[in-house]
């Protein structure tokens, strides 16, 4: 049987901690590829009035427009912000849950309140690595007005 503390430690912080790190990873490649897209999206405009001058430049310019498609490609495919949003919801959801166990706040004021807290907590990531695995299965949603078919 494993106590309290091992499970806290050994199950629980391993969790929380892979939340938190995945959830920082993807809020900044997400940050990243967003700046880069807004940069290179920016960029394009500016260069276009000095287009007429020159070879590279239209070539820069074209560069620029399909490094914006690609970046909006990706982003829509890793789905990184959901993924940041959803990783550090549930890291807060894992922490809350300890802290209220630790405390012995409502629902955990009960006898057999460890049992409770493993049930509770492995739900919490049971449901998170379903719904993982169901996005996985399909395709993400597309973006914008093509979208809104009835």
């Amino acid at each position: 049987m494993i106590s309290p503390e091992e499970y806290i430690e050994k199950r629980l912080g391993d969790q929380i901690a892979w939340y938190d790190r995945k959830s920082a990873t993807n809020q900044r490649w997400f940050k990243r590829l967003r700046f880069a897209e807004i940069v290179a999206a920016a960029t394009i405009p500016f260069l276009s009035g000095f287009a007429d001058r020159s070879l590279a430049i239209k070539i820069a310019i074209g560069t620029l427009g399909v490094v914006v498609a690609v970046i909006a490609s990706v982003l829509g495919l890793l789905q990184l912000q959901v993924h940041w949003m959803q990783y550090r919801a549930v890291a807060e959801l894992l922490k809350k849950e300890k802290f209220l166990f630790l405390t012995q706040t409502d629902p955990y004021n009960k006898d057999d309140a460890f049992h409770l807290f493993v049930q509770r907590v492995e739900a919490l990531l049971s449901k998170e690595n379903t719904e993982w695995a169901q996005s996985i299965m399909q395709p993400p949603k597309a973006e914008g007005p093509a979208s809104k078919q009835s």
